[in-house]
């Protein structure tokens, strides 16, 4: 009404229809008037919403989707972690036990002999039984015949079978190599087509052709073919181990992720645990070679997961981050009917919204577009490091637990079981220290523990060494020997708890859209750490204590980095980028506090008046002022004794 009022005054004057000062005088009156009610409407609150008139329409705050909240909204409506997903869990344990037969099959496929020289060459002696075959430069590689003797349970194995000794024995690590290598480019390859194609996919195809390459293993004619094969073996089982992961991770609500992921765990260890009872189970068949037979044994039973191509679906997270809304909803029914939940009465409107999205294309991710975000990229980056210097440094607490006289190439089953024990005790430990620390305060103490292994065998022993006990030498190599022990066990043990750790870490932060790429890099990290091991071995473990002080200084590192980390515990799996982009770490102090750290600054602000916050507070009332006034004339302002300053006119003091 005001603006009408002042719209017709105006007209009046303009039309000459009063008395010119008299006139002026009425306007600048009602201007006067109509200032004063700006200003004080701009400095006071609404009380309620504006009615819709001057053109003036109140903005609609839309209902909050709920399809992008899945652990917050579509889970709990379909029955939470109900009966359907618990079966489905099962299903991702079953194979575990059988991942873990493959990857420590090396152990035994690879274990090196010990030999008797039984036609010596030309001006040489035959060794005495069990001294070794050597390295190739001494008197134990002048030798035309061998006889081998494995201490592993199996009669006879790879490195017997094609006698891979003295100068052969470089074959055994390239060997080696090609499970570890096929393992990092499958962790790599697989996680990004697992992101692209659906879990579903990779599971069935690494299942398939894990059994069409690891009974062809079996079947090898030579050491090259061997090797070969065992490359494409790895690489099929880091599809299979990443995809289950992955899975299973997106079955369950945040309440339920941990636990499930350690019942794997501990099976996989299992396999560990059985493997030698296994090869024992091998040996001594009359038709096949012994490795021959274990290799079989320990594939076949991927056979039982064949039917996984039907009783298994694909991940309904995958399929609603990606927006694949029409496999959505028809697994959403399923898994409604499955959990005994009548969609038909659902109120939440996780169903109704579903409809309306029906027309959207799916839209697929990669993780190459994960380098275009602030935050994500730093957290995957800091477990990767993680995950490499866990496995990395845990082959040098190995080696160092390892009794120095006793042959570097045997394996004994003492050794065996002993870091099949720590995996164990690991697992067991890990349980209650992240529910009491969380993931990354447990992640944190065990990396402290680990550096402080490393630092006090580095350092600790060589002072025992230097300063204590020098005439009676004896008993300091004891003393030396028992704290070097020690050490390793603790540090196998906590960087154990590390690498698996980290590996969970990063599955959590992970957005759901590019999670099988993400944690197929920080599997990919850990092989690398592992890789050092055949390495170390290559080079006859020269550059060992180079190798363990570049790791120890890698856990100091790590360590600070950890504190950048956020605390996934209890929280809904991320699903964007966005998501996990604002998925950071929580500030130290609370807002509370915050807010008292700035009420105590009693600094003076009185002539600060042109900041954005100060423009933003008063612009309002100074646009309304500003508007007013360039609504009024020069020649009104002189009218009414008013004085013009340049273009602007200032009438009665304003």
């Amino acid at each position: 009404m005001e603006y009408k009022a002042h719209a017709g005054l105006n007209a009046e004057c303009a039309d000459g229809n009063g008395a010119g000062a008299f006139c002026c005088t009425r306007c600048c009156a009602q201007l006067s008037l109509f200032v004063a009610g700006a200003v004080m409407a701009a400095g006071r609150p609404e009380a309620q919403d504006h009615p819709p008139e001057n053109g003036f329409t109140p903005l609609e705050h839309p209902a909050p989707r709920l399809l992008p909240h899945i652990d917050g909204s579509v889970l709990p409506s379909l029955g939470g972690f109900g009966k359907h997903q618990k079966q489905l869990v099962v299903l991702t344990w079953i194979p575990a036990l059988f991942i873990g037969f493959s990857q420590f099959s090396d152990y035994f496929l690879l274990a090196q002999p010990n030999g008797t020289c039984v036609q010596p060459l030309a001006n040489h002696k035959a060794t005495a039984p069990g001294t070794g075959y050597g390295d190739g430069s001494g008197m134990l590689c002048a030798c035309k015949e061998w006889r081998l003797e494995l201490q592993t349970g199996l009669s006879q194995n790879v490195v017997t079978k094609w006698n891979l000794v003295c100068d052969s024995a470089w074959k055994v690590h390239i060997a080696k190599f090609s499970l570890l290598v096929g393992s990092i480019f499958g962790y790599l390859v697989m996680g990004v087509m697992a992101d692209w194609f659906g879990r579903h996919p990779v599971l069935i195809l690494s299942v398939l052709f894990m059994l069409v390459f690891g009974l062809s293993v079996a079947f090898s004619v030579n050491v090259t073919m061997f090797s070969t094969l065992r490359f494409f073996e790895g690489f099929c089982l880091a599809g299979l181990a990443l995809s289950l992961f992955v899975l299973r991770i997106e079955l369950c609500l945040p309440a339920w992720r941990f636990s499930m992921t350690m019942v794997a765990s501990f099976l996989m260890v299992g396999g560990q645990l059985l493997m030698p009872g296994v090869a024992a189970l091998c040996r001594n068949w009359p038709d096949r070679d012994d490795w021959q037979v274990l290799q079989i044994v320990i594939i076949s039973p991927f056979v039982l997961m064949l039917p996984y191509v039907w009783i298994f679906p694909e991940s309904l997270r995958w399929l609603l981050a990606t927006q694949h809304y029409r496999r959505s909803k028809a697994m959403m029914l399923r898994i409604a009917r499955k959990n005994q939940v009548d969609m038909t009465t659902e109120p939440s409107g996780v169903l109704a919204e579903l409809e309306q999205e029906l027309h959207k294309k799916p839209q697929r991710t990669c993780i190459v577009k994960m380098m275009s975000t602030r935050n994500l990229w730093k957290n995957i980056v800091v477990l990767c490091v993680n995950s490499l210097t866990g496995y990395g440094i845990h082959h040098c607490f190995a080696r160092s637990m390892m009794d120095p006289e006793a042959q570097p190439t045997a394996l004994c089953h003492a050794d065996y079981y002993t870091m099949a024990g720590i995996a164990v005790a690991t697992c067991l430990a890990l349980c209650p220290a992240v529910g009491l620390m969380g993931r990354r305060g447990g992640l944190l103490t065990f990396m402290i523990i680990t550096a402080l292994a490393s630092l006090l065998q580095l350092g600790l022993l060589n002072l025992i060494g230097k300063y204590s006990l020098r005439h009676d030498t004896v008993l300091r190599d004891s003393l030396n020997r028992k704290f070097s022990v020690a050490f390793s066990i603790i540090g196998m043990f906590s960087s154990h708890a590390v690498s698996t750790l980290s590996i969970f870490f990063c599955a959590e932060i992970t957005p759901t859209v590019i999670r099988g790429g993400g944690l197929g890099l920080v599997l990919a990290s850990a092989g690398f750490g592992m890789l050092t091991a055949p390495i170390m071995e290559l080079h006859n473990q020269k550059g060992y204590f180079l190798h363990h002080v570049i790791f120890a200084c890698c856990t100091l590192l790590c360590i600070i980095c950890l504190l950048l980390l956020p605390e996934p515990r209890g929280q809904p799996l991320p699903e964007s980028l966005a998501d996990g982009e604002t998925f950071t770490r929580q500030t130290l102090l609370h807002p509370g506090e915050q807010h008292l750290l700035l009420a105590k600054n009693d600094g003076d602000y009185s002539r600060v008046h042109d900041t954005p916050l100060h423009l933003s507070a008063t612009g309002g009332a100074t646009v309304a002022v500003a508007t007013a006034l360039a609504a009024v004339p020069a020649s009104y302002a002189l009218a009414t004794g008013g004085e013009v300053i340049g273009n602007r006119a200032i009438a009665n003091g304003v």
